[in-house]
């Protein structure tokens, strides 16, 4: 079992997240028993979970006129515009019930200001707004990110290269994480992860 000085950051597996959810990510729930096994393998899990208010502004229907995944520009830069989702204290925005990681020793919420979106379990999409997750790892002693859950190619690209950003090494697990791809947007998280010095791995290095 790896030490508490590296964690396992798992993204957003929740009930919308899943096929069949209000925003599904194709094949979102293979992840959950892979996530199960990588669970075991870290003393330090940490969580994250969306947590919308229904007013939210990432949200088309708050906006007349608009219609899920279009762009729209608010007060700190481009926003795509998604379907409701992972609403507070609502079914979707529950963790998967076959989600077990009973050792996990925080769940950050984010997403839940009104006026701004959080893919990043670290920064808000305003980019100044943090969620306190960085300075909880550095009080924690964690040197390593393994981050791993849904999307790839926002939550989780985001909340790794933030994790780089802040200092910390930083890998993708690519196996244990399935992308939204709108518009080309996997193959630029990953050029943008390569860039930024985030490791790409498997599950199986891992769990060997």
């Amino acid at each position: 079992m790896k030490g508490a000085d590296e964690v396992l950051l798992v993204v957003d597996v929740q009930n919308d997240f899943m096929p069949g959810g209000a925003l599904a990510v194709a094949r979102g729930d293979e992840v959950v028993p892979v996530v199960n096994r990588l669970a075991r393998a870290f003393s330090h899990v940490v969580l994250t979970q969306d947590w919308h208010p229904a007013s939210h502004v990432s949200f088309a229907a708050n906006h007349a006129g608009r219609t899920p995944f279009e762009m729209m520009t608010l007060r700190y830069g481009e926003q795509v515009l998604w379907p409701v989702h992972c609403v507070q204290n609502t079914p979707g925005a529950a963790l998967h019930r076959d989600l077990d990681v009973p050792h996990a020793r925080l769940v950050i919420r984010k997403g839940h200001h009104v006026d701004v979106d959080s893919y990043s379990a670290f920064l808000e999409a305003d980019r100044t707004t943090p969620t306190g997750l960085a300075g909880y790892l550095r009080d924690t002693g964690v040197k390593r990110v393994w981050c791993c859950g849904l999307a790839t190619d926002y939550c989780v690209a985001w909340s790794a290269l933030d994790a780089r950003a802040a200092g910390f090494d930083v890998a993708v697990i690519e196996d244990a994480c399935r992308a939204i791809d709108l518009n080309g947007s996997l193959d630029a998280a990953w050029r943008d992860l390569r860039n930024a010095g985030v490791s790409r791995v498997q599950s199986a290095s891992l769990l060997a």
